[in-house]
């Protein structure tokens, strides 16, 4: 018996990895997404040491937590996502080069970090392999190569162009958005010329950070790499060495897209099998809810709070006159709320979704939001107002279980309407119930992909096979540029030659007048 429970320690043991993951924004539900892998991760039995702005607040043997949470100073969080600034077009959050240029500042920080760079000196550590959420920066593929490991990428939106090209070709933007687009295919002769616009903008912004962001990986990583007696490869080879994406994306919030097949789908992965008991507040509230609860969260980066009084007013005012009961996620007391409006400054949101009197979700449309009301088949509104936000509302609309409002003074009426609209017409229900099935048939579960596919990559020491050979043809080869250049030259050619020989000809005819002319 002895030697049995031996054995079976040692197998155990064998069997786990050492793992590195790394999860640079210091945004909540980046942090969601982070704390889900570690939480997978940890529960297969393998020792993950967890590079974070903001720490778990969790005691585990095989977890080692790395903080670097001194870099949330570089996000202005408060004067950047703010209503009353949005509204009122004081601020613009779709400026791509802006936010390329301040995701290098973040990144350049937080890899030269004391934490950071502590660990990444230390000769006597080693990883299996290191997993890192793309955030608009490719730097932190430098990780595997002090490591001398394979890297997995970790992406919290739906598949799009800038992370795609790092393990294979752009997609075709005539038909694949990036994700800070608002429109959805097919697309008309001028939305076709927008979307390239836009990937090339995107290049070129990325083109011009490009001398920048060498300086910091020779920078972040040379030192680390020469103490370990080894020669740093060069950064345009390194960033494009990812052995897989695993992407928080499902045909059932996206589109069905043709993907290479070192992109794995995960969407839901972080959502645990047991649901989070309720507080007793709001669960007195949601169970004494006769005529059903609309829950309303704006997500954690843009403060409900900033919104301008006069439309805070405008929407209490709106809420108190449904018959529904109304929880919106608000940061500070409101005076004066009807009795079916209450807020509550903290929100366990997937909870009050799973709840059976939850019959409506508005929010900002957060990928995290959307995938957990297509989890728990609650429709939805839908107020974006950044990033991915647009896009994931336009397809939830497209598919038939969510409606669109703006941000703006007219908010309230329109949301009134917008309302009134999903919880009287049956087919946004029906639809999202058929969409949350296609979500929840799979094979096998989110979670135990993600740590198959984890361990797949270590067993198979970097999942060379799984790799597209489109990274290794050059853009002009992929259309067929030079046999363009070709079939161009071909009547050029054909010219030169048809003038040779018609000169040729006449120089003989010429030569031969000549020479009859003589014997005459």
């Amino acid at each position: 018996m002895l030697r049995a429970i031996i054995l079976c320690l040692i197998l155990v043991t064998c069997s786990a990895y050492r793992l590195l993951a790394v999860f640079p924004f210091p945004g909540k539900s980046h942090m969601i997404l982070g704390e889900g892998y570690v939480r997978l991760l940890l529960e297969a039995n393998h020792d993950v040491t967890y590079l974070t702005p903001a720490p778990l607040k969790i005691d585990h043997p095989k977890l080692r937590q790395i903080d670097v949470s001194s870099t949330e100073k570089g996000f202005d969080f408060d004067g950047l996502f703010n209503f009353k600034k949005l509204i009122n077009k004081e601020v613009d959050l779709s400026d791509t080069n802006h936010k390329y240029i301040v995701m290098q500042y973040v990144t350049e920080s937080l890899l030269m970090h004391p934490n950071v760079q502590k660990l990444l000196l230390d000769t006597d550590q080693t990883f299996d392999a290191v997993i890192v959420e793309w955030m608009y920066s490719d730097l932190y593929s430098g990780f595997s190569t002090v490591f001398n490991c394979p890297f997995i990428w970790s992406s919290s939106l739906e598949p799009h162009p800038m992370i795609l090209r790092l393990i294979d070709s752009l997609p075709n933007p005539a038909y694949f958005p990036d994700h800070t687009s608002s429109l959805e295919p097919p697309y008309t002769f001028l939305e076709r010329v927008e979307q390239l616009w836009n990937i090339a903008k995107t290049l070129y912004n990325r083109w011009r950070l490009k001398e920048k962001e060498e300086s910091i990986y020779e920078n972040a990583f040379g030192p680390a790499v020469k103490k370990r007696n080894r020669v740093l490869p060069p950064y345009n080879e390194v960033k494009y060495n990812g052995s897989l994406i695993l992407g928080n994306s499902h045909v059932s919030t996206g589109v069905a897209f043709s993907l290479p097949q070192n992109y794995k789908a995960i969407s839901g992965y972080y959502i645990p099998k047991k649901i989070p008991q309720l507080p007793d507040k709001i669960k007195n509230i949601m169970d004494k809810a006769k005529n059903g609860v609309i829950y309303f969260s704006m997500g954690t980066m843009a403060k409900s709070k900033t919104l301008p009084e006069e439309l805070k007013r405008n929407l209490v005012d709106m809420f108190g006159n449904l018959k529904q009961t109304v929880i919106w996620k608000f940061e500070e007391d409101l005076d004066g709320l009807p009795n079916n409006v209450h807020i509550v400054s903290w929100a366990p949101q997937q909870s009050i979704l799973a709840h059976p009197n939850c019959v409506l979700f508005i929010t900002h449309g957060g990928l995290l939001s959307t995938t957990e009301a297509l989890h728990y088949g609650v429709p939805i509104i839908g107020i974006p107002v950044f990033a991915d936000q647009f896009l994931n509302i336009k397809r939830a609309t497209t598919k038939g279980f969510a409606l669109e409002v703006d941000i703006n003074y007219e908010t309230p009426g329109n949301l009134k309407f917008a309302i009134d609209e999903i919880l009287n017409n049956p087919k946004y229900r029906e639809n999202i119930k058929q969409l949350s099935l296609v979500y929840h048939d799979r094979p096998v579960s989110p979670a135990a992909e993600l740590v198959h596919w984890v361990e797949h990559v270590v067993k198979t020491k970097g999942a060379l096979h799984l790799r597209s050979p489109a990274l290794h043809v050059p853009f002009y080869q992929k259309l067929y540029l030079d046999l363009l250049a070709v079939i161009l030259m071909m009547p050029l050619v054909l010219c030169k030659l048809l003038k040779y020989m018609k000169n040729k000809l006449f120089g003989v005819l010429k030569k031969k007048g000549k020479k009859t002319k003589k014997n005459q």
